[in-house]
């Protein structure tokens, strides 16, 4: 007695009358349409829906009426559904107003000029957000120079704390390690002719050319320029951003500006700290290893290390510092809005500012030594 079914009522000329009734789920085995299509003569310009004694329903009388009204629409008539109950009602329309599944990825072949064409259209769209981002940040330190603050100075310190102390665990673990890697790198082949002392020019030489900028710079990649990526985008999914510039305050300003100065400015201090400990972790190769005393290797870092050579680690830590502050936040302005997004932009942050990275310190290396 529960079963889905219809009766039609063809009493008004031009016109056809559906009554539903009983329980229409996907439990139930769903009546034929046939005599419902079969009625749809050209000449039955209404089709009219309208339930008595419906019981529940689900997806079932969704699909049942979806398939009507697919045959019916092709006729061009009128449809009515006022008799309905608004669940379906509203389904129907959601279903009638949605777009199109797109076609999959094997269906959609374009050509190989389409595809040049789109990707130089895709590099134009996105140089020309950098260059206004770039422009933007700009116009924010002229205004920061002009003695207009743009940005509250508890956030400032707020970066600088969360750049500086809180990175200097990793920092240190990090550098210790590559000290001791490049010792006892320098050992194997040094210890064959007796030349056990220049392992420390090695390590010194290493650490504060290259390896304090390059290690720290990828640790604050991973640990700050993904962290503001994120902060950045969540701001953006919750629409905060949007709210900036409705109250007149430039986000690049107020978000942007005192996370780039921060990372500049700190930077160069766990440069200088990553140095420190490389040499120290070095020397722990160099004591037990080499049978150097404590003295004698440090001893020998100071005669090989000048002041050049350290100010040129410093020069490309401060470099990197304004990459990675520019990478993370210009993914996070550029993040959609969703949660998918927000990885992304997170991703993307981290390996455009370690590629930004090794790309300019091969830059600067090579006009340094020129």
């Amino acid at each position: 007695m529960h079963s889905p079914r219809f009766r039609l009522d063809c009493s008004q000329k031009g016109e056809v009358r559906v009554i539903l009734s009983g329980y229409w789920t996907l439990q139930s085995e769903p009546p034929n349409p046939g005599p419902i299509l079969s009625a749809l003569v050209p000449e039955v310009r209404h089709l009219h829906f309208a339930e008595e004694g419906l019981g529940n329903w689900d997806t079932r009388l969704l699909i049942f009426l979806q398939n009507i009204l697919n045959h019916a629409n092709t006729e061009q008539r009128a449809i009515h559904l006022e008799d309905l109950p608004s669940g379906v009602r509203d389904l129907l329309h959601l279903s009638a107003t949605s777009p199109k599944q797109s076609p999959s990825l094997g269906a959609n072949k374009e050509s190989f000029i389409t595809r040049v064409g789109n990707r130089v259209l895709d590099l134009t769209d996105q140089s020309i957000e950098i260059a206004t981002f770039i422009g933007e940040i700009i116009l924010a330190f002229m205004e920061l120079l002009g003695g207009k603050r743009p940005f509250k100075s508890r956030d400032f310190f707020g970066f600088v704390q969360s750049c500086g102390v809180e990175s200097l665990p990793i920092v240190s673990l990090i550098a210790v390690l590559v000290g001791v890697i490049l010792s006892f790198v320098g050992a194997v082949q040094l210890q064959m002719f007796g030349a056990q002392i220049y392992v420390a020019n090695l390590v010194g030489l290493g650490m504060v050319l290259e390896m304090g900028a390059l290690m720290s710079g990828v640790i604050i990649a991973g640990r700050i320029g993904a962290s503001y990526a994120a902060q950045l985008g969540t701001m953006q999914v919750n629409e905060e951003i949007d709210a900036l510039r409705t109250m007149g305050i430039s986000p690049v300003g107020f978000l942007v500006l005192p996370r780039m100065l921060a990372l500049m400015l700190m930077l160069p201090l766990l440069c200088i700290y990553a140095d420190i400990m490389g040499i120290l972790g070095g020397s722990i190769i160099g004591v037990s290893m080499l049978d150097l005393s404590l003295i004698e290797f440090l001893e020998q870092t100071r005669k090989t290390l000048t002041l050049n050579q350290c100010g040129q680690g410093l020069l490309k830590s401060s470099i990197f510092g304004v990459l990675i502050g520019f990478a993370g936040c210009l993914r996070g302005m550029q993040c959609g809005r969703s949660a998918l997004a927000v990885g992304a932009a997170t991703t993307s942050a981290v390996v455009t500012s370690i590629v930004l990275i090794v790309v300019s310190d091969s830059i600067i290396t090579y006009f340094l030594y020129r």
